[in-house]
């Protein structure tokens, strides 16, 4: 095992034993950790067999194999982030319901405050 490879298996076991750690002490919730821990298991693989990398990018017609690897990290990012944006727009929808809930609440409960006689 050349240097390479063994400090990428390397960063991909730590990236995993960290998420690990995170979903443990409850500073990552499970459904986002699925996706960490594929992406740790990734580099840790690639970086054990990276003639598999090599193998399959020639196999698709890519000339120069480590592009596939970045091809690959940058389209995970961009679902990383329309995800990311997905969970947003739920959450601004759920803080407008609420608070206009709230709003209807306070606005009952001022209601209710002027008709009770003092």
């Amino acid at each position: 095992m050349e240097n390479y490879q063994l400090a990428s298996a390397i960063i991909g076991l730590l990236l995993f034993g960290a998420i690990i750690w995170l979903v443990r002490k409850d500073l990552l919730h499970g459904r986002f950790a699925v996706m960490w821990f594929f992406i740790g298991l990734c580099c840790a693989l690639l970086g054990i067999f990276p003639e598999a990398t090599d193998w399959f990018a020639l196999k698709i017609g890519i000339g120069y194999p480590p592009v596939l690897a970045i091809i690959l990290g940058m389209g995970f990012l961009v679902l990383k982030i329309i995800i990311m944006d997905i969970e947003r727009s739920r959450n601004e929808v759920k803080l407008a319901r609420l608070t206009q809930r709230l709003a209807i609440l306070e606005s009952e409960l001022l209601d209710k405050d002027k008709t009770l006689p003092d």
